[in-house]
Protein backbone atom coordinates (compact mmCIF):
# COMPACT_ATOMS: atom_id res chain seq x y z
CA UNK A 1 0.00 0.00 0.00
CA UNK A 2 1.38 3.05 -1.33
CA UNK A 3 2.71 5.39 2.04
CA UNK A 4 1.02 9.28 1.28
CA UNK A 5 1.68 11.89 3.01
CA UNK A 6 -0.89 13.96 5.85
CA UNK A 7 -0.60 17.29 6.64
CA UNK A 8 -2.60 19.35 9.43
CA UNK A 9 -4.27 22.69 7.29
CA UNK A 10 -6.02 25.16 9.49
CA UNK A 11 -7.86 27.62 7.99
CA UNK A 12 -8.91 30.79 9.72
CA UNK A 13 -10.25 34.42 9.33
CA UNK A 14 -12.80 36.58 10.19
CA UNK A 15 -16.24 35.84 10.76
CA UNK A 16 -18.01 35.82 6.97
CA UNK A 17 -14.77 36.46 5.01
CA UNK A 18 -15.33 33.26 3.52
CA UNK A 19 -13.35 30.44 4.74
CA UNK A 20 -16.29 27.92 5.00
CA UNK A 21 -16.32 28.42 1.13
CA UNK A 22 -12.59 28.23 0.34
CA UNK A 23 -12.70 24.74 2.63
CA UNK A 24 -16.08 23.98 0.28
CA UNK A 25 -14.39 24.86 -2.73
CA UNK A 26 -11.51 22.62 -2.27
CA UNK A 27 -13.36 19.39 -1.30
CA UNK A 28 -15.14 19.77 -4.37
CA UNK A 29 -12.25 20.92 -6.56
CA UNK A 30 -10.41 18.00 -5.94
CA UNK A 31 -12.81 15.41 -5.66
CA UNK A 32 -12.57 14.92 -2.07
CA UNK A 33 -16.23 14.68 -0.77
CA UNK A 34 -18.06 11.43 -0.57
CA UNK A 35 -19.66 10.63 -4.11
CA UNK A 36 -23.07 12.52 -5.04
CA UNK A 37 -22.69 14.66 -2.29
CA UNK A 38 -21.98 17.50 -4.19
CA UNK A 39 -24.89 17.39 -6.95
CA UNK A 40 -27.17 16.28 -4.34
CA UNK A 41 -26.57 19.61 -2.01
CA UNK A 42 -27.29 22.00 -5.72
CA UNK A 43 -30.46 19.97 -6.06
CA UNK A 44 -31.74 20.65 -2.29
CA UNK A 45 -30.83 24.22 -3.16
CA UNK A 46 -32.44 24.59 -6.12
CA UNK A 47 -35.71 22.93 -4.79
CA UNK A 48 -35.56 24.94 -2.03
CA UNK A 49 -35.44 28.03 -4.35
CA UNK A 50 -32.02 28.77 -2.13
CA UNK A 51 -28.51 29.95 -3.79
CA UNK A 52 -26.26 27.34 -3.81
CA UNK A 53 -23.11 28.38 -2.15
CA UNK A 54 -19.89 25.82 -1.28
CA UNK A 55 -19.95 26.91 2.42
CA UNK A 56 -23.27 24.96 2.80
CA UNK A 57 -20.91 21.64 2.66
CA UNK A 58 -19.73 22.43 5.95
CA UNK A 59 -22.80 23.39 7.85
CA UNK A 60 -23.23 20.11 9.02
CA UNK A 61 -24.23 21.19 13.32
CA UNK A 62 -27.38 22.72 13.94
CA UNK A 63 -26.34 25.96 15.59
CA UNK A 64 -24.29 26.92 12.70
CA UNK A 65 -27.11 26.37 10.08
CA UNK A 66 -29.11 28.51 12.80
CA UNK A 67 -26.53 31.37 13.86
CA UNK A 68 -24.92 31.08 10.19
CA UNK A 69 -21.55 31.61 11.74
CA UNK A 70 -19.03 28.41 12.69
CA UNK A 71 -19.04 27.90 16.25
CA UNK A 72 -16.59 24.63 16.34
CA UNK A 73 -13.70 23.29 14.95
CA UNK A 74 -14.21 21.18 12.49
CA UNK A 75 -12.24 18.79 10.30
CA UNK A 76 -12.42 17.74 6.93
CA UNK A 77 -10.45 15.49 4.89
CA UNK A 78 -8.75 16.84 1.24
CA UNK A 79 -6.09 14.53 -1.33
CA UNK A 80 -3.84 16.21 -4.23
CA UNK A 81 -1.81 13.95 -6.49
CA UNK A 82 0.89 14.79 -3.67
CA UNK A 83 -0.29 14.08 -0.60
CA UNK A 84 -3.94 14.13 1.91
CA UNK A 85 -4.78 17.04 4.33
CA UNK A 86 -6.93 17.30 7.18
CA UNK A 87 -8.83 20.74 6.97
CA UNK A 88 -9.20 22.22 10.58
CA UNK A 89 -12.00 25.09 10.24
CA UNK A 90 -11.51 27.25 13.11
CA UNK A 91 -14.18 29.61 14.00
CA UNK A 92 -13.90 33.62 12.97
CA UNK A 93 -16.22 35.08 15.44
CA UNK A 94 -14.56 36.98 18.53
CA UNK A 95 -16.29 34.78 21.52
CA UNK A 96 -15.34 31.54 19.66
CA UNK A 97 -11.62 32.31 20.01
CA UNK A 98 -11.27 29.16 22.62
CA UNK A 99 -12.31 26.84 19.83
CA UNK A 100 -10.32 28.77 17.37
CA UNK A 101 -6.73 28.21 19.42
CA UNK A 102 -8.02 24.21 19.80
CA UNK A 103 -8.83 24.07 16.25
CA UNK A 104 -5.17 25.28 15.41
CA UNK A 105 -3.08 23.94 17.88
CA UNK A 106 -2.13 20.87 16.05
CA UNK A 107 -1.55 22.53 12.44
CA UNK A 108 1.64 22.48 10.19
CA UNK A 109 0.32 25.24 8.28
CA UNK A 110 -2.50 27.93 8.05
CA UNK A 111 -4.31 29.53 5.38
CA UNK A 112 -5.53 33.17 6.98
CA UNK A 113 -8.39 34.52 4.83
CA UNK A 114 -9.18 37.79 4.67
CA UNK A 115 -12.67 40.08 2.81
CA UNK A 116 -11.12 42.13 0.01
CA UNK A 117 -14.05 44.65 0.61
CA UNK A 118 -14.21 44.56 4.06
CA UNK A 119 -10.61 44.22 4.99
CA UNK A 120 -8.23 43.35 7.70
CA UNK A 121 -10.50 43.11 11.26
CA UNK A 122 -9.38 43.36 14.68
CA UNK A 123 -9.94 39.51 15.22
CA UNK A 124 -7.84 39.61 11.72
CA UNK A 125 -5.06 40.73 13.59
CA UNK A 126 -5.64 38.44 16.91
CA UNK A 127 -5.79 35.68 14.59
CA UNK A 128 -2.40 36.48 13.06
CA UNK A 129 -0.87 36.58 16.98
CA UNK A 130 -2.06 33.05 17.52
CA UNK A 131 -1.14 31.52 14.80
CA UNK A 132 2.67 32.73 15.82
CA UNK A 133 1.99 31.84 19.41
CA UNK A 134 1.35 28.22 18.40
CA UNK A 135 4.20 28.08 16.66
CA UNK A 136 2.53 27.59 12.88
CA UNK A 137 5.29 28.62 10.57
CA UNK A 138 3.93 27.96 7.37
CA UNK A 139 1.39 30.54 6.39
CA UNK A 140 -0.44 31.89 3.20
CA UNK A 141 -2.96 34.86 3.48
CA UNK A 142 -5.82 34.54 0.97
CA UNK A 143 -7.35 37.71 -0.14
CA UNK A 144 -11.33 36.53 -1.03
CA UNK A 145 -14.04 38.44 -2.46
CA UNK A 146 -11.82 39.54 -5.22
CA UNK A 147 -15.09 39.63 -7.62
CA UNK A 148 -16.41 42.41 -4.83
CA UNK A 149 -13.83 44.87 -5.90
CA UNK A 150 -13.60 44.66 -9.45
CA UNK A 151 -10.44 41.91 -9.04
CA UNK A 152 -8.80 45.75 -8.11
CA UNK A 153 -4.87 44.85 -8.32
CA UNK A 154 -4.20 47.88 -6.01
CA UNK A 155 -7.03 46.62 -3.51
CA UNK A 156 -4.84 43.47 -3.59
CA UNK A 157 -1.31 45.06 -3.06
CA UNK A 158 -2.69 47.11 0.09
CA UNK A 159 -4.24 44.37 2.00
CA UNK A 160 -0.97 42.23 1.00
CA UNK A 161 1.15 45.26 2.26
CA UNK A 162 -0.60 46.29 5.44
CA UNK A 163 -1.30 42.56 6.51
CA UNK A 164 2.02 41.52 5.76
CA UNK A 165 3.42 44.12 7.76
CA UNK A 166 1.90 43.12 10.69
CA UNK A 167 2.51 39.36 10.39
CA UNK A 168 6.27 39.88 10.53
CA UNK A 169 6.30 42.19 14.02
CA UNK A 170 4.58 39.08 15.52
CA UNK A 171 7.37 37.13 13.98
CA UNK A 172 5.66 35.53 10.89
CA UNK A 173 6.93 35.79 7.52
CA UNK A 174 3.82 34.75 5.07
CA UNK A 175 5.22 32.65 2.41
CA UNK A 176 2.81 34.02 0.17
CA UNK A 177 -0.96 36.34 -0.54
CA UNK A 178 -3.31 34.72 -2.82
CA UNK A 179 -5.77 36.84 -4.56
CA UNK A 180 -8.74 34.26 -4.73
CA UNK A 181 -12.79 34.67 -5.31
CA UNK A 182 -13.17 31.47 -3.74
CA UNK A 183 -17.31 31.56 -4.89
CA UNK A 184 -16.10 31.61 -8.36
CA UNK A 185 -12.79 29.45 -8.26
CA UNK A 186 -10.65 32.19 -9.44
CA UNK A 187 -7.35 31.03 -8.37
CA UNK A 188 -8.14 28.26 -6.47
CA UNK A 189 -7.18 25.31 -8.75
CA UNK A 190 -5.20 27.10 -11.26
CA UNK A 191 -4.07 31.16 -12.40
CA UNK A 192 -7.11 33.24 -13.10
CA UNK A 193 -7.52 34.76 -16.33
CA UNK A 194 -9.41 37.80 -14.23
CA UNK A 195 -6.71 38.62 -12.72
CA UNK A 196 -3.61 38.46 -15.25
CA UNK A 197 -1.61 40.96 -12.53
CA UNK A 198 -1.27 37.99 -10.31
CA UNK A 199 1.67 35.79 -10.80
CA UNK A 200 2.31 33.49 -7.58
CA UNK A 201 0.96 29.85 -7.14
CA UNK A 202 -3.04 29.22 -7.13
CA UNK A 203 -4.24 28.15 -3.66
CA UNK A 204 -3.87 24.25 -4.54
CA UNK A 205 -0.54 25.22 -5.38
CA UNK A 206 0.73 26.88 -2.74
CA UNK A 207 -0.42 24.62 0.38
CA UNK A 208 1.33 21.65 -1.99
CA UNK A 209 4.53 23.37 -1.49
CA UNK A 210 4.20 23.80 2.05
CA UNK A 211 6.77 21.36 4.07
CA UNK A 212 5.61 18.54 6.39
CA UNK A 213 7.22 18.81 9.56
CA UNK A 214 10.37 16.56 10.04
CA UNK A 215 9.27 12.63 11.07
CA UNK A 216 8.21 13.08 15.41
CA UNK A 217 10.43 9.90 15.44
CA UNK A 218 13.51 11.27 14.54
CA UNK A 219 12.87 13.34 17.83
CA UNK A 220 13.94 12.67 21.06
CA UNK A 221 11.39 10.44 23.17
CA UNK A 222 8.77 12.01 25.07
CA UNK A 223 5.98 9.77 26.83
CA UNK A 224 4.02 11.42 29.48
CA UNK A 225 2.24 9.57 31.78
CA UNK A 226 -1.64 9.77 31.37
CA UNK A 227 -3.09 7.59 33.75
CA UNK A 228 -0.88 4.31 35.84
CA UNK A 229 -2.42 0.99 35.86
CA UNK A 230 -2.20 -1.67 38.92
CA UNK A 231 -3.27 -5.59 38.96
CA UNK A 232 -4.29 -7.68 41.42
CA UNK A 233 -6.06 -10.60 40.45
CA UNK A 234 -4.42 -14.03 39.40
CA UNK A 235 -0.97 -12.78 40.71
CA UNK A 236 -0.62 -10.00 38.40
CA UNK A 237 1.82 -7.44 39.37
CA UNK A 238 1.68 -5.28 36.63
CA UNK A 239 2.11 -1.40 37.22
CA UNK A 240 1.61 -0.02 33.52
CA UNK A 241 2.18 3.57 32.90
CA UNK A 242 -0.28 4.14 30.07
CA UNK A 243 -0.38 7.64 28.21
CA UNK A 244 0.61 8.59 24.09
CA UNK A 245 3.96 8.83 22.61
CA UNK A 246 4.34 12.00 21.41
CA UNK A 247 7.97 12.11 19.82
CA UNK A 248 10.46 9.63 19.23
CA UNK A 249 10.72 5.85 19.64
CA UNK A 250 11.46 3.69 21.99
CA UNK A 251 12.08 -0.33 22.57
CA UNK A 252 11.85 -2.67 25.21
CA UNK A 253 15.60 -2.65 27.27
CA UNK A 254 15.45 0.53 27.08
CA UNK A 255 16.74 2.86 30.10
CA UNK A 256 14.26 5.50 30.66
CA UNK A 257 14.21 8.65 33.11
CA UNK A 258 11.60 10.19 34.74
CA UNK A 259 11.12 14.23 35.27
CA UNK A 260 10.77 15.93 37.29
CA UNK A 261 11.08 12.47 40.00
CA UNK A 262 14.79 12.03 38.05
CA UNK A 263 14.55 8.15 39.07
CA UNK A 264 15.69 5.72 36.47
CA UNK A 265 14.32 2.27 35.61
CA UNK A 266 14.42 0.25 32.18
CA UNK A 267 11.52 -1.26 30.00
CA UNK A 268 10.68 -4.61 30.71
CA UNK A 269 7.70 -4.66 28.15
CA UNK A 270 5.30 -2.74 25.95
CA UNK A 271 1.60 -3.32 26.48
CA UNK A 272 -1.14 -2.33 23.74
CA UNK A 273 -4.34 -3.20 23.71
CA UNK A 274 -5.05 -6.34 21.46
CA UNK A 275 -1.71 -6.68 20.31
CA UNK A 276 1.13 -9.41 21.71
CA UNK A 277 4.99 -9.39 21.76
CA UNK A 278 4.98 -5.62 21.07
CA UNK A 279 8.88 -4.58 21.30
CA UNK A 280 8.92 -0.42 19.69
CA UNK A 281 6.62 2.53 19.96
CA UNK A 282 6.84 5.23 18.32
CA UNK A 283 5.46 9.42 17.97
CA UNK A 284 1.75 8.97 17.72
CA UNK A 285 1.08 5.59 19.27
CA UNK A 286 -0.98 5.00 22.71
CA UNK A 287 0.66 2.25 24.77
CA UNK A 288 1.58 1.43 28.15
CA UNK A 289 4.99 0.76 29.44
CA UNK A 290 6.21 -2.04 32.55
CA UNK A 291 9.21 -1.42 34.14
CA UNK A 292 11.75 -3.56 35.53
CA UNK A 293 12.17 -1.90 38.81
CA UNK A 294 8.79 -0.79 40.08
CA UNK A 295 8.56 3.09 40.61
CA UNK A 296 7.23 5.37 42.19
CA UNK A 297 5.34 7.60 39.34
CA UNK A 298 2.63 9.71 39.17
CA UNK A 299 0.21 11.05 36.63
CA UNK A 300 2.05 13.52 34.23
CA UNK A 301 5.57 13.20 35.01
CA UNK A 302 7.80 12.52 31.36
CA UNK A 303 9.42 9.53 30.35
CA UNK A 304 12.76 10.10 28.46
CA UNK A 305 15.14 7.35 27.48
CA UNK A 306 18.46 8.13 29.23
CA UNK A 307 20.84 7.83 25.72
CA UNK A 308 19.58 11.04 24.70
CA UNK A 309 20.48 13.68 26.61
CA UNK A 310 17.94 16.20 25.95
CA UNK A 311 15.92 16.09 28.72
CA UNK A 312 13.16 18.59 30.05
CA UNK A 313 13.33 21.72 31.70
CA UNK A 314 12.63 21.69 35.79
CA UNK A 315 11.44 24.56 37.40
CA UNK A 316 9.02 26.56 39.54
CA UNK A 317 8.88 29.38 37.47
CA UNK A 318 8.47 29.76 34.00
CA UNK A 319 8.23 32.76 31.46
CA UNK A 320 5.68 32.16 29.39
CA UNK A 321 3.37 34.26 26.39
CA UNK A 322 -0.04 33.76 27.70
CA UNK A 323 -3.71 34.44 25.83
CA UNK A 324 -6.38 35.23 27.95
CA UNK A 325 -10.03 34.67 27.02
CA UNK A 326 -12.21 34.74 29.83
CA UNK A 327 -14.24 38.01 30.76
CA UNK A 328 -12.90 37.95 34.49
CA UNK A 329 -9.49 38.93 34.29
CA UNK A 330 -6.15 36.92 35.09
CA UNK A 331 -4.98 38.47 38.42
CA UNK A 332 -1.74 38.04 40.53
CA UNK A 333 -1.42 35.80 43.69
CA UNK A 334 -4.45 33.74 42.72
CA UNK A 335 -4.16 30.15 42.33
CA UNK A 336 -5.07 28.49 38.98
CA UNK A 337 -4.71 25.02 37.28
CA UNK A 338 -2.67 24.80 34.77
CA UNK A 339 -2.30 21.76 32.61
CA UNK A 340 0.62 21.34 30.04
CA UNK A 341 1.29 17.94 28.41
CA UNK A 342 -0.44 15.25 30.84
CA UNK A 343 0.57 16.86 33.81
CA UNK A 344 -1.49 19.22 36.01
CA UNK A 345 0.14 22.09 38.10
CA UNK A 346 -1.59 24.52 40.88
CA UNK A 347 -0.37 27.99 39.32
CA UNK A 348 0.02 31.93 40.18
CA UNK A 349 0.45 34.69 38.44
CA UNK A 350 3.61 36.37 40.23
CA UNK A 351 4.90 38.74 37.43
CA UNK A 352 3.30 40.92 34.50
CA UNK A 353 6.41 41.48 32.65
CA UNK A 354 4.11 43.24 29.48
CA UNK A 355 0.78 43.33 28.09
CA UNK A 356 0.19 43.49 24.50
CA UNK A 357 -3.21 44.39 22.49
CA UNK A 358 -3.09 41.82 19.88
CA UNK A 359 -4.80 43.87 17.42
CA UNK A 360 -2.91 46.77 17.11
CA UNK A 361 0.42 45.35 19.09
CA UNK A 362 0.69 48.23 21.72
CA UNK A 363 2.51 47.37 24.66
CA UNK A 364 1.16 48.45 27.89
CA UNK A 365 3.58 48.03 30.81
CA UNK A 366 3.29 48.29 34.84
CA UNK A 367 -0.38 46.27 34.46
CA UNK A 368 -1.92 44.58 37.66
CA UNK A 369 -4.00 42.15 35.86
CA UNK A 370 -4.82 40.30 32.44
CA UNK A 371 -7.81 41.44 30.90
CA UNK A 372 -10.17 39.83 28.20
CA UNK A 373 -8.17 39.47 24.73
CA UNK A 374 -5.00 40.39 26.00
CA UNK A 375 -1.79 38.28 25.69
CA UNK A 376 1.11 38.91 28.22
CA UNK A 377 4.34 37.92 28.61
CA UNK A 378 4.42 36.83 32.40
CA UNK A 379 5.80 34.92 35.23
CA UNK A 380 3.94 31.79 36.45
CA UNK A 381 4.91 30.51 39.67
CA UNK A 382 4.33 26.80 41.02
CA UNK A 383 4.84 25.66 44.49
CA UNK A 384 6.60 22.75 43.61
CA UNK A 385 8.94 21.80 40.47
CA UNK A 386 7.12 20.54 37.34
CA UNK A 387 8.55 18.89 34.02
CA UNK A 388 7.80 20.77 30.81
CA UNK A 389 9.58 21.61 27.06
CA UNK A 390 10.41 25.06 25.60
CA UNK A 391 7.68 25.34 23.17
CA UNK A 392 10.23 25.95 20.28
CA UNK A 393 11.37 22.32 21.09
CA UNK A 394 8.36 20.46 22.27
CA UNK A 395 4.95 21.43 21.12
CA UNK A 396 3.08 18.72 23.22
CA UNK A 397 5.00 19.44 26.57
CA UNK A 398 5.79 23.46 25.98
CA UNK A 399 2.24 24.41 25.28
CA UNK A 400 -0.46 24.69 27.82
CA UNK A 401 -3.82 25.94 28.90
CA UNK A 402 -5.24 27.76 32.18
CA UNK A 403 -8.42 26.23 34.34
CA UNK A 404 -10.44 28.65 35.94
CA UNK A 405 -13.38 27.92 37.46
CA UNK A 406 -13.58 24.04 35.30
CA UNK A 407 -13.46 26.00 32.09
CA UNK A 408 -10.45 27.25 29.65
CA UNK A 409 -9.73 30.65 30.03
CA UNK A 410 -6.52 31.04 28.68
CA UNK A 411 -3.61 29.74 27.03
CA UNK A 412 -0.07 29.71 26.22
CA UNK A 413 3.05 28.84 24.84
CA UNK A 414 6.78 28.18 27.42
CA UNK A 415 9.57 30.91 26.41
CA UNK A 416 12.01 29.50 29.16
CA UNK A 417 12.56 28.42 32.49
CA UNK A 418 13.21 31.24 35.29
CA UNK A 419 15.97 30.08 38.15
CA UNK A 420 16.25 32.43 39.91
CA UNK A 421 16.78 30.50 43.39
CA UNK A 422 13.62 32.22 44.37
CA UNK A 423 11.60 29.56 46.07
CA UNK A 424 8.02 30.65 46.82
CA UNK A 425 8.01 28.45 49.53
CA UNK A 426 11.39 29.56 51.12
CA UNK A 427 10.30 33.05 50.61
CA UNK A 428 7.25 32.63 52.53
CA UNK A 429 9.85 30.71 55.50
CA UNK A 430 12.25 33.64 55.49
CA UNK A 431 9.44 35.99 56.01
CA UNK A 432 7.62 33.75 58.67
CA UNK A 433 11.03 33.74 60.74
CA UNK A 434 10.97 37.48 61.38
CA UNK A 435 7.41 37.90 62.10
CA UNK A 436 7.01 34.77 63.92
CA UNK A 437 6.31 36.07 67.46
CA UNK A 438 7.81 33.80 70.48
CA UNK A 439 7.62 33.19 73.64
CA UNK A 440 9.89 33.48 76.81
CA UNK A 441 10.33 29.81 76.86
CA UNK A 442 12.72 27.80 74.74
CA UNK A 443 12.29 24.57 72.92
CA UNK A 444 14.81 23.15 75.13
CA UNK A 445 12.78 23.88 78.33
CA UNK A 446 10.62 22.11 76.78
CA UNK A 447 12.33 18.91 76.32
CA UNK A 448 13.87 18.94 80.06
CA UNK A 449 10.19 19.06 81.12
CA UNK A 450 8.86 16.81 79.16
CA UNK A 451 11.67 14.32 79.47
CA UNK A 452 11.79 13.61 75.66
CA UNK A 453 12.28 15.99 72.05
CA UNK A 454 9.32 17.08 69.87
CA UNK A 455 8.90 15.16 66.74
CA UNK A 456 5.97 14.95 63.50
CA UNK A 457 4.87 11.71 63.14
CA UNK A 458 3.59 11.27 59.91
CA UNK A 459 1.73 8.27 58.61
CA UNK A 460 1.68 7.66 54.65
CA UNK A 461 -0.32 5.11 52.26
CA UNK A 462 -2.77 3.62 50.07
CA UNK A 463 -4.54 1.65 53.20
CA UNK A 464 -6.73 4.20 55.17
CA UNK A 465 -8.17 2.32 57.78
CA UNK A 466 -4.53 0.80 59.00
CA UNK A 467 -2.72 3.78 58.94
CA UNK A 468 -5.15 6.07 60.88
CA UNK A 469 -5.45 2.81 63.32
CA UNK A 470 -1.79 2.78 63.43
CA UNK A 471 -1.54 6.33 64.25
CA UNK A 472 -4.68 6.23 67.12
CA UNK A 473 -2.92 3.12 68.89
CA UNK A 474 0.78 4.79 68.57
CA UNK A 475 -0.80 7.82 70.30
CA UNK A 476 -2.50 5.65 73.25
CA UNK A 477 1.09 3.72 73.60
CA UNK A 478 2.69 6.68 73.97
CA UNK A 479 0.81 8.92 76.19
CA UNK A 480 0.46 5.49 78.34
CA UNK A 481 4.12 5.90 78.70
CA UNK A 482 3.89 9.32 79.87
CA UNK A 483 5.16 10.91 76.72
CA UNK A 484 3.29 14.13 75.44
CA UNK A 485 1.63 13.12 72.38
CA UNK A 486 -1.20 14.45 70.21
CA UNK A 487 -3.03 12.91 66.92
CA UNK A 488 -5.07 15.02 64.34
CA UNK A 489 -6.16 13.06 61.38
CA UNK A 490 -5.87 14.68 57.89
CA UNK A 491 -9.83 14.55 57.60
CA UNK A 492 -10.12 17.21 61.30
CA UNK A 493 -7.19 19.69 59.45
CA UNK A 494 -9.42 19.62 56.09
CA UNK A 495 -12.21 20.49 58.35
CA UNK A 496 -13.76 17.54 57.06
CA UNK A 497 -13.08 17.10 53.65
CA UNK A 498 -12.55 13.70 51.46
CA UNK A 499 -9.08 14.42 50.47
CA UNK A 500 -8.10 11.01 48.59
CA UNK A 501 -5.29 11.44 45.50
CA UNK A 502 -8.23 11.77 43.26
CA UNK A 503 -9.44 15.32 44.70
CA UNK A 504 -8.40 18.25 43.08
CA UNK A 505 -4.92 19.67 43.20
CA UNK A 506 -6.10 22.60 45.12
CA UNK A 507 -7.25 20.61 47.90
CA UNK A 508 -4.22 18.79 48.02
CA UNK A 509 -2.07 22.15 48.12
CA UNK A 510 -3.99 23.24 50.95
CA UNK A 511 -3.36 19.76 52.69
CA UNK A 512 -0.26 20.31 52.56
CA UNK A 513 0.00 23.84 53.76
CA UNK A 514 -2.39 23.09 57.00
CA UNK A 515 -0.35 20.15 58.05
CA UNK A 516 3.15 21.64 57.63
CA UNK A 517 2.23 24.87 59.33
CA UNK A 518 -0.11 22.65 62.27
CA UNK A 519 3.59 20.54 62.67
CA UNK A 520 5.48 23.51 63.26
CA UNK A 521 2.88 24.51 65.99
CA UNK A 522 2.73 21.67 67.94
CA UNK A 523 6.24 20.57 67.72
CA UNK A 524 7.18 23.94 68.52
CA UNK A 525 5.39 23.14 71.96
CA UNK A 526 6.97 20.17 72.68
CA UNK A 527 4.77 17.52 71.77
CA UNK A 528 5.54 14.25 69.44
CA UNK A 529 2.31 15.24 67.09
CA UNK A 530 0.98 12.27 64.95
CA UNK A 531 -0.93 12.55 61.52
CA UNK A 532 -1.92 10.52 58.45
CA UNK A 533 -1.80 11.67 54.96
CA UNK A 534 -2.62 9.31 51.37
CA UNK A 535 0.66 8.38 49.54
CA UNK A 536 3.18 11.59 48.87
CA UNK A 537 5.46 12.27 46.88
CA UNK A 538 9.17 13.85 47.78
CA UNK A 539 8.12 17.14 46.79
CA UNK A 540 5.06 16.94 49.17
CA UNK A 541 8.23 15.70 51.99
CA UNK A 542 10.21 18.93 51.78
CA UNK A 543 7.77 20.93 51.53
CA UNK A 544 6.58 19.73 55.21
CA UNK A 545 10.52 19.64 56.24
CA UNK A 546 10.77 23.16 55.36
CA UNK A 547 7.22 23.94 56.74
CA UNK A 548 8.38 22.33 60.40
CA UNK A 549 11.53 23.86 60.51
CA UNK A 550 13.47 23.75 62.62
CA UNK A 551 12.07 20.40 64.34
CA UNK A 552 11.98 16.84 62.52
CA UNK A 553 9.25 14.63 60.29
CA UNK A 554 9.93 10.97 60.52
CA UNK A 555 8.17 9.66 57.28
CA UNK A 556 6.60 5.70 57.88
CA UNK A 557 4.75 4.09 54.68
CA UNK A 558 1.84 1.71 54.84
CA UNK A 559 0.71 -0.15 51.93
CA UNK A 560 0.64 -2.32 48.64
CA UNK A 561 2.85 0.26 47.18
CA UNK A 562 6.46 0.00 48.86
CA UNK A 563 7.97 2.63 46.07
CA UNK A 564 4.89 5.61 47.27
CA UNK A 565 7.53 7.26 49.73
CA UNK A 566 10.69 6.62 48.89
CA UNK A 567 12.28 8.32 50.96
CA UNK A 568 10.30 7.15 54.06
CA UNK A 569 12.03 6.14 57.01
CA UNK A 570 10.11 3.09 57.97
CA UNK A 571 8.17 1.17 55.49
CA UNK A 572 5.67 -1.51 55.92
CA UNK A 573 3.19 -3.95 54.06
CA UNK A 574 -0.42 -4.19 55.28
CA UNK A 575 -0.21 -7.61 55.95
CA UNK A 576 1.87 -7.46 59.11
CA UNK A 577 -0.51 -6.98 62.53
CA UNK A 578 -0.76 -3.92 64.35
CA UNK A 579 0.95 -4.63 66.86
CA UNK A 580 4.08 -5.59 64.82
CA UNK A 581 4.06 -2.40 63.15
CA UNK A 582 3.91 -0.39 66.35
CA UNK A 583 6.52 -2.42 67.82
CA UNK A 584 8.58 -1.46 65.20
CA UNK A 585 7.78 1.99 65.23
CA UNK A 586 8.17 2.12 69.29
CA UNK A 587 11.96 0.58 68.69
CA UNK A 588 12.90 2.88 65.88
CA UNK A 589 11.83 5.97 68.01
CA UNK A 590 13.98 4.83 70.15
CA UNK A 591 16.88 4.19 68.89
CA UNK A 592 16.79 7.46 66.82
CA UNK A 593 16.86 9.27 70.45
CA UNK A 594 13.25 10.41 69.96
CA UNK A 595 12.10 8.07 72.96
CA UNK A 596 14.36 8.78 75.80
CA UNK A 597 15.08 6.22 78.89
CA UNK A 598 16.29 7.90 82.10
CA UNK A 599 18.04 5.85 84.52
CA UNK A 600 18.41 7.10 88.15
Amino acid sequence: MEHRELMNLVMIGHVDHGKSTVIGRLLADSESLPKGKLENLKAMCEKNSKVFEYAFLLDALKEEQSQGITIDSARCFMKTKKRDYIIIDAPGHIEFLKNMITGAARAESALIVIDAKEGIQENTKRHGYLVSMLGIGQVSVLINKMDLVGFDENVFENIKKTYSEFLLKVGVEPVSCIPISARDGENIMKSSSKMPWYKGPAVFEQIDCFNVRKNKEENPFRFSIQDIYKFTQSQDDRRILAGNAASGKINTGDEVIFFPSGRKSKIRSIEIFGSEAVKSVSAGETAGFTLEHALYSRNGEIMCRTDENNYPEIAQKIKVNLFWMENAPLIKNKIYKMKIGTSQVMVKLSKIINTIDASELTSVQNKEQIDRYDVAECILESRKPFAFDLARNFEETGRFVIIDQFAISGCGIVLEAVKDGDNPLNKYIEKRKTSWDFGFISRGERQNRFRHPSKFVLIAGDENDKKETIAKKLERRLFDSDFHVYYVGISSIMGGLDNDLQNSLEDREEQIRRLGELSKILSDSGLIFISTINSIDEYDIQALKILNEPNDILIIQIGKDPYSSSSADLKFTPDLTDETILDEIIKFLYKKEILLEYYL
